[in-house]
């Protein structure tokens, strides 16, 4: 199994505003060699009135157990 970058874990949830720089954060971590997981989820801030985006990534060969 390949091992992710010095200092970070195999899974990362990246989040944010549903904005483009949410999918330049995206988008850099494909370029990074990152693999998406799951599908990504939104959910509305009431609060902040406006939309908030995650999307799992994980390194390659990672794979998680299952219960």
């Amino acid at each position: 199994m390949s091992r992710p970058p010095e200092g970070t874990l195999p899974y990362r949830l990246l989040t944010g505003k549903d904005d483009r720089a949410f999918c330049e954060k995206v988008s850099k971590a494909l370029e990074d060699g990152w693999q998406l997981y799951g599908e990504p989820r939104m959910s509305y801030d009431w609060w902040g009135c406006k939309m908030k985006v995650a999307q799992a990534v994980v390194w390659p060969g990672y794979l998680p157990k299952e219960d």
